[in-house]
């Protein structure tokens, strides 16, 4: 197995699994569809074009994450495009300053490919809606031979500079993760965030399994370990007996 990995980054980001009406939450990582969506977009895939979507919500999907960043709430005005009357105020939930580590693990060649439409994207893509852009490249790297887990453990903190030096005091930091349930683990909570289809019409999903699990990294501005300077009480009383001799 080959396993595809992003850093998801930038000034908004919004992964909404439900939406109720005029209130649009998010999750507190990227979804699954949300990232899958960003995948189909990069390699031109039509939102009703289940059969080409199928390939990619197979993928085993995994998410770190690096920098939780702060819950945002925004009231949305809109007012129709022919009546011009107003639309109901809706809320918008958002998440600032955050980075994520997205994992999708399958199929080498299905994933070379999705690597290289990130590089060259037919749509460009957006951190779970329109309004939210990257800050840079999503694309991290294409790992062969590895597995979901490993990949996860062993890519860098990808934080911001900023992050970091706040957790400079912690030679290791501890992250968590989010990835779904192998066959062999039960603990495990449901989310309806399994992609069907993504036709405007009729949006489909379906529940997948999601463990919580943690990963220990080094901390790369961790400040460097200083000796204690040496005092002695008696020093002083060396230097006063030089002077007076």
């Amino acid at each position: 197995m080959s396993v595809l990995t992003l850093r998801l980054a930038g000034p908004l980001q919004s992964w909404g699994a439900s939406a109720r009406f005029a209130r649009r939450t998010t999750e507190s990582a990227p979804t699954k569809s949300g990232v899958i969506g960003l995948l189909a977009a990069a390699a031109g895939i039509q939102r009703g074009d289940d059969a080409s979507l199928k390939p990619l919500a197979a993928l085993r999907f995994g998410v770190r994450i690096d920098q939780p960043g702060t819950r945002l709430r925004d009231f949305h005005t809109a007012h129709h495009s022919v009546s011009g009357k107003s639309m109901p105020l809706s809320e918008r939930f958002y998440l600032a300053d955050a980075v994520f580590v997205a994992a999708l693990e399958g199929d080498h060649t299905l994933l070379a490919g999705l690597h290289a439409a990130l590089r060259d994207p037919v749509y460009p893509p957006f951190l779970g809606r329109r309004s939210c852009p990257p800050a840079q490249p999503v694309d991290l790297a294409l790992h062969d031979a590895t597995t979901l887990e490993d990949a996860l453990h062993d890519t860098p903190w990808q934080a911001s500079a900023w992050h970091r030096r706040q957790r400079r005091r912690d030679p290791v930091v501890t992250l968590t993760v989010l990835r779904e349930a192998d066959e062999n683990e039960t603990h495990a909570d449901v989310l309806r965030d399994q992609p069907l289809s993504f036709a405007a019409e009729h949006r489909r999903h379906a529940l997948r399994t999601v463990v919580s699990t943690t990963v220990d990294l080094p901390s790369p501005a961790a400040a460097p370990t200083r000796p204690a300077p040496r005092h002695d009480p008696f020093d002083a009383l060396e230097e006063e007996s030089a002077r007076c001799s």
